[in-house]
């Protein structure tokens, strides 16, 4: 390293550290990755991002609270609030549900079935990512050990009651390839979620963490020629390492295309919901009218904030919308929008809630419980935010989650 030139106010160390490394330096530390939980910014240090900067604003005189008062014939509180609600098609206890995972080394075969375990018993819908069955194989239910995709169905069914949650299957262009939601529709494992009309399959246009880019993860060199034959790869860590890096595609949608595979969906697999999840693009609003006007069930908006996986440094700071734009650009609708982004406690929810969204997901923040307590901590971290939704909801003199507005935020003017 040189001693001479230096660069008083300029990214000097970002740039020395691109010279050292070169391709490999656009991701994070590669010994970082399978142990840590990669997104944007920490909460609270985004300047954009509109829902941290919002506020909840109770009213002084509260209508609604009096015509609780009177149904309950006593003075409301915030326990009587209520938070079950329809996601999706799914009658869920609360307004939350475990977002996908995906392939990633971080969601393991274990993480993955104790956050279905939790997550049925919590009674709240969880989604299961793409590329599950490209990189792991599939294997069904009858066979001596089901494969990652199967056994984390399995897991959820086996906990959950008749009546609350779903189980949500997303496809990408490789698990098209590799006939996915056929194996998962014709799997005798399947059957009780479809029963009981708590099976959906998402269709990933997108996520928010690589707003148009398709998965990437890190594979060791032997994994990789596995799966060669489905996807690329790319040596951004250099020929002598071990590791290599395993692309997807990101698919290619216009507006008919979308409004064509949604149409097949429901015309393939009649007894499923219908799910679409989208990237924070700049034309959200028209994406999502679309997807609900081909007969979608649901519309899940990834804000620029999401992530549980592998994604270039570039992008978790600077590249798509946050998620309080999308939400503002798409507006209230009486169709179901769901939200993911950095959503591991109350408020943040609340204010996307009021927004517009019907529920949010829990993603990093469902991993990390997990991992904290493969038995109990995703249920006390749902516990937790479940009990503030009570308080706030209650604070704006309402009693029900679906009543909240955008009357109840305020959010920030431009500077």
């Amino acid at each position: 390293m040189s001693a001479v030139l230096t660069a008083a106010g300029f990214p000097e160390e970002q740039v020395r550290h691109r010279a050292r490394h070169g391709a490999a330096s656009v991701f994070p530390a590669l010994d970082a990755y399978g142990s840590s939980l990669l997104g944007a910014v920490p909460a609270g240090a985004d300047p954009g991002d509109l829902l941290e900067r919002a506020r909840i604003v109770p009213p002084v005189f509260m209508p609604e609270r009096l015509k609780k008062l009177i149904d309950l014939a006593r003075e409301p509180l915030y326990t009587d609030v209520e938070l079950d609600t329809v996601v999706g098609g799914f009658t869920s206890r609360l307004p939350l549900y475990v977002s996908a995972f995906g392939s990633t080394q971080v969601a393991s075969h274990d993480l993955g079935e104790a956050a279905g375990r939790q997550a049925a018993r919590l009674g709240i819908p969880m989604v299961i990512g793409e590329n599950v069955v490209p990189v792991n194989g599939y294997r069904s239910a009858s066979d001596a050990e089901a494969s990652p995709l199967i056994g984390r169905i399995a897991a959820y069914a086996d906990a959950a009651d008749d009546e609350h949650g779903g189980v949500v299957v997303q496809q990408s262009t490789e698990d098209a390839d590799a006939e996915v939601w056929n194996l998962v529709y014709s799997d005798p494992a399947s059957e009780p979620l479809l029963a009981t009309g708590r099976l959906a399959f998402e269709l990933k246009v997108g996520q928010g963490a690589k707003p148009g880019l398709g998965g990437l993860t890190v594979l060791g060199r032997e994994a990789a020629g596995r799966v060669a034959e489905q996807y690329a790869t790319d040596q951004v860590f250099g020929a002598d390492s071990d590791s290599v890096l395993r692309i997807s595609s990101p698919g290619t949608f216009t507006e008919e295309i979308l409004r064509q595979q949604i149409r097949l969906m429901r015309n393939n697999f009649p007894r499923v919901k219908v799910w679409v999840k989208l990237h924070p693009g700049r034309d959200i609003a028209l994406a999502a009218a679309t997807a609900w006007a081909a007969g979608a069930d649901s519309v899940t908006v990834d804000g620029a904030e999401g992530g549980t996986a592998w994604a270039p440094n570039a992008f978790l700071g600077q590249v798509g919308l946050p998620l309080g734009d999308c939400l503002t650009r798409i507006g209230r609708t009486d169709h179901c929008l769901l939200a993911s982004g950095r959503i591991w406690e109350g408020s943040r929810a609340v204010k996307a809630l009021a927004l517009g969204a019907r529920a949010v997901g829990l993603g990093r923040a469902a991993l990390l419980a997990v991992d904290e307590d493969t038995d109990q901590g995703l249920v006390r971290l749902v516990e937790s935010i479940a009990l503030e939704l009570r308080l706030l909801i209650s604070s704006v003199g309402k009693y029900h989650v679906n009543a909240l507005a955008d009357e109840d935020v305020l959010l920030p003017t431009s500077q």
